[in-house]
């Protein structure tokens, strides 16, 4: 993708071509108004939208679930999959609907979406009625372009990977949990991944500040941290004196929060320090996000992952061997052009193998500007979705395998809310990611309790308290 060196805003048709300043904008001049936001994609866009609430809340903007409501609509987009464009451009159709009938709505796209080539142009041609576009890399200048399109002035943001930005502001979703950020983007181009295009290389934030913020946390009673990257144990590797996420993962866990994850790993960038870390902390989770991708090495080269089935499994059974109750899920692509039956026969073997806790599969899904998407695709949908249909088969049965494994067992579960299929239920997560309805007191919402896992289902764990609380 040939982006500019410099952020460039048009202006009513002007080209201005300039940096804002990273500063928190506060102004009260939208007290009383209220903005809706549509989250798609990963985490990382899911902390992104807590960045994007704290900008326009400043602003004096409040939050509501109710897209008719809002006098400010904000899409946060995501670029992986073709079918996350489609939700959004659906989407958009109900934007223009509604703007129709409250002309004084005001519409803005953000995330990845608009990082693509040549994506934003298409945005504006097709759906002029959009205000606002700004990318990852500028999210600290939404408040200033809600400011300016109040004057009137329509802005259109571009950007490649910036600065690396501290002291930002966050409404975070949770006094429990935490998401913190590591790094901005990536540096395995893998050929089917559009991430490297859209959130730029990998900038690794400085120890010193992430322990700060981790700690600020602790303060506050935060009771988990997940820290957060495309590549998080590639952190580091692009610091003027260079550390290795093993040395940050101990540093944090010294820290004391009770709980501490991390994703997303890479295997090709996962160490013996690594393993050797996480084993050696109880308050790091025993729980490992390992994307396979694909079980053929002829087909793993393909995607430029760096490693082969070999040494996937290897690695696998490592963890398996020196982390204790460790939990594995991991991603797969079904379909990645020149797949023969003999290509996917080695993943279903792989997952065979390794028995996952649980997947997320998908059929490959081109993105322009990739690689991959330039590759000879001759496989029909229809082989596609049959193969994806036995890898589920075989995933389900070994995640209802590792589930029924709980039935009966007492677990540390961190309590995090009420429950949203029973409201006389609470639910949590056990150290191993299980999500577990549990028959207990509200109260012990924000505390980790010993529940006894009483049925396991395809995706989550019932139980019951053994205490209504933790003293």
């Amino acid at each position: 993708m040939n982006l500019p060196d410099m952020k460039k805003a048009k202006v009513r048709g002007e080209e201005v071509i300039g940096y804002y300043e990273n500063e928190n904008v506060t102004s009260k001049q939208f007290q009383g108004k209220k903005y809706f936001i549509r989250t798609y994609g990963c985490q990382m866009n899911v902390h992104d939208s807590e960045e994007i609430c704290a900008a326009v809340e400043n602003l004096g903007f409040s939050k509501v679930e109710v897209l008719e409501e809002a006098d400010l609509a904000i899409l946060n987009t995501c670029a992986i999959r073709e079918n996350a464009h489609d939700k959004v451009y659906g989407y958009l159709g109900r934007l223009k609907h509604l703007k129709r009938e409250k002309p004084e709505l005001m519409i803005a796209i953000g995330g990845c979406m608009p990082q693509q080539e040549n994506v934003t142009e298409e945005l504006m041609k097709k759906h002029p009625y959009v205000d606002i576009v700004f990318g990852t890399h500028n999210i600290n200048e939404l408040s200033k372009m809600i400011l300016e399109h109040v004057k009137k002035q329509e802005i259109e943001v571009y950007s490649i990977e910036g600065n690396v930005y501290e002291n930002v502001l966050y409404k975070r979703d949770s006094s429990i949990t935490a998401w913190v950020n590591i790094m901005y983007g990536c540096d395995k181009f893998c050929t089917y991944c559009i991430v490297p295009y859209t959130r730029g290389r990998q900038r690794s934030r400085k120890m010193d500040d992430i322990l700060k913020e981790v700690q600020s946390l602790k303060n506050q009673g935060y009771m988990e941290v997940t820290l957060l990257g495309q590549n998080v144990n590639a952190y580091g590797k692009d610091l003027e004196n260079p550390i290795s996420f093993a040395v940050l993962l101990e540093q944090v866990a010294l820290i004391g929060i009770p709980r501490v994850r991390f994703v997303t790993s890479h295997p090709w960038d996962f160490t013996d320090e690594m393993i050797d870390i996480i084993s050696k902390y109880d308050n790091i989770m025993p729980y490992i996000h390992l994307p396979l991708q694909s079980g053929s090495s002829r087909i793993l080269k393909l995607m430029g992952r760096r490693y082969t089935k070999e040494e996937y499994l290897t690695l696998f059974q490592k963890m398996k061997e020196q982390i204790p109750n460790v939990a594995i899920t991991t991603d797969i692509i079904v379909g990645f052009p020149g797949e023969t039956e003999d290509d996917f026969f080695d993943t279903l073997d792989v997952v065979k193998q390794c028995q996952y806790d649980g997947a997320f599969t998908f059929i490959f899904s081109p993105r322009e500007g990739t690689p991959a998407s330039k590759m000879k695709d001759e496989l029909s949908l229809s082989i596609k979705e049959e193969r994806l249909h036995r890898l589920n088969e075989l995933v389900n049965a070994s995640s209802n395998l590792k589930n029924q494994a709980y039935v009966g067992k007492v677990v540390d579960v961190l309590i995090q809310g009420v429950s949203e299929k029973d409201q006389n239920k609470v639910f949590g997560y056990t150290e191993t990611m299980k999500l577990v309805n549990v028959i207990a007191d509200k109260d012990t919402i924000g505390t980790i309790i010993p529940v006894r896992i009483t049925d396991a289902k395809s995706f989550s764990l019932d139980g019951e308290a053994e205490y209504s609380k933790n003293n």
